[in-house]
């Protein structure tokens, strides 16, 4: 049993009381190893704000959600008039709802970038993998959030596009129908699948989802945050025993992050009051029409922040089928042909190419296109084992390497658009160069982050007051 620390008769009641509360929970000693005495690098950039904004959008969405559930009634026969009923009959109900709705974009948006920094700054090199891992992991449960509250308003876009996205899993081989079949609840998308997605999106995956969010925290503060520089600030210490190159979290970067915060909510706030829909992007406009099982949508399409991956999807036809099976020969035979592997290395290569190419013409290009929309997020979990980059930051990589981040980015931004629009042969071309690329920046990254000249990397941080 730990010792009670005692204190001194003359102390004041706030003085007493923490003592007391300190003897029997860890509350100054978190708040020491967490922010007074958590040591960040002090030369955060802008990219630094998206961290603690995507911990506020997790607060906003969680409260708005708590309010809308009071209201909320998760029957196929009302719940489009029960989202009716907050928006125009509960006092504040249209804030409460346009928070929730709109929070919801910000999230991803917020969290696009702080996945971006963690990318172009090496966030995820040793000794961070897990702190990466975590944050994939946030990554894919926000998704699936995202995607059953999508379905909650009942709305033709709902529906129809619920409806989709579960189908793909019967395009699973052998176990497709039955997973789908378990995932709705029913034959067609109707009140038990709304029932089930309520049920997820209200309880089981926020308790997941705040779960990883305090592993991450816990994993980062245990390893230290990175840098621009890449730089470990732990190899530089003073006589004291603190990082020459860091600063306390607290004051200076709860301080700094108001900034952040302050920009985050005027932007929030002015889409709130002036753009709720913004343009139809954040709430679409078929979903202010009641779900109709009887009339489809003439072009069904998920949210902006899904459409990535919903271009991949799309752009996985035979045709690609068919040049994936030729880009995967192609290959082997440049390991046989060009690399020092010995024999028995590249005849493990021909036969696992062999089996590729069995495996590609066997299973229909929609099962292909499921695999490849999911692969695309899992592919980010294994990112610290394919980067054998001799440097971590950007800042210190050939030119090239920073055309290379660029181009993935603009093809990720079109294959977004791309898959808000109906679909046509230009857009398909132009989503299948993007598919290509997004596999070919991660598979080849254990090639091309070693090639080129390399700028020298600083002892220390480079910092400029500002």
């Amino acid at each position: 049993m730990a010792e009670f620390k005692e204190i001194s008769p003359h102390a004041s009641n706030a003085e007493k009381l923490l003592n007391w509360v300190d003897n029997r929970f860890p509350l100054s000693k978190m708040y020491k190893e967490h922010l007074s005495e958590y040591y960040a690098p002090k030369n955060f950039n802008f990219f630094y704000f998206f961290g603690s904004l995507a911990i506020l959008v997790l607060v906003i969405q969680i409260l708005t959600g708590i309010f809308l559930v009071m209201h909320y009634k998760p029957d196929a026969a009302i719940a489009f008039a029960s989202v009716e009923y907050i928006m125009r009959d509960v006092p504040w109900g249209w804030l409460i709802r346009y928070m929730h709705s709109t929070g919801a974009s910000a999230f991803f948006i917020v969290v696009y970038m702080h996945m971006f920094r963690g990318l172009i700054y090496g966030s995820y090199r040793k000794p961070r993998e897990l702190v990466w891992i975590f944050g994939c992991a946030i990554f894919l449960c926000l998704m699936a959030e995202a995607f059953m509250g999508y379905l909650l308003p009942w709305g033709q876009m709902s529906y129809w596009g619920a409806q989709v996205i579960v189908n793909l899993f019967s395009a699973i081989p052998f176990i497709g129908p039955d997973l789908a079949l378990l995932i709705r609840g029913d034959y067609v998308v109707g009140d038990a699948t709304l029932n089930r997605f309520f049920s997820f999106h209200v309880i089981a995956v926020p308790l997941v989802l705040l779960g990883l969010v305090v592993a991450h925290i816990i994993a980062l503060h245990e390893v230290g945050s990175n840098n621009p520089d890449g730089v470990e600030i732990k190899a530089t210490k003073g006589p004291d025993g603190h990082p020459l190159d860091g600063i306390p979290f607290h004051p200076y970067y709860t301080i700094h992050d108001i900034l952040g915060v302050t920009v985050f909510l005027l932007v929030f706030t002015s889409i709130i009051f002036f753009a709720p829909e913004v343009g139809g992007y954040f709430l679409e406009y078929n979903n202010f029409i009641p779900a109709d099982p009887l009339k489809t949508p003439l072009h069904i399409a998920p949210v902006w922040y899904f459409t990535p991956y919903y271009s991949m999807l799309r752009a996985t036809t035979d045709t690609m089928v068919n040049v994936l099976s030729l880009i995967a020969a192609l290959s082997a035979a440049f390991v046989v042909l060009k690399t020092t592997l010995n024999t028995k290395g590249k005849a493990i290569t021909v036969i696992g190419v062999a089996v590729l190419i069995v495996l590609l013409k066997t299973f229909d290009a929609k099962f292909w296109g499921v695999v490849v929309m999911g692969g695309a997020v899992v592919m980010l979990f294994f990112l610290p084992w394919l980067d054998h980059s001799p440097v971590k930051s950007i800042r210190y990589r050939p030119t090239w390497h920073k055309a290379l981040y660029a181009v993935f980015v603009v093809f990720f931004v079109v294959l977004g658009y791309l898959g808000i629009q109906p679909p046509s042969e230009v857009g398909t071309l132009i989503a299948q160069i993007g598919t290509i690329y997004y596999f070919g920046f991660f598979l080849l990254m254990p090639w091309w982050t070693q090639l080129g000249k390399f700028k020298q990397v600083p002892d220390r941080v480079t910092f400029e007051a500002h």
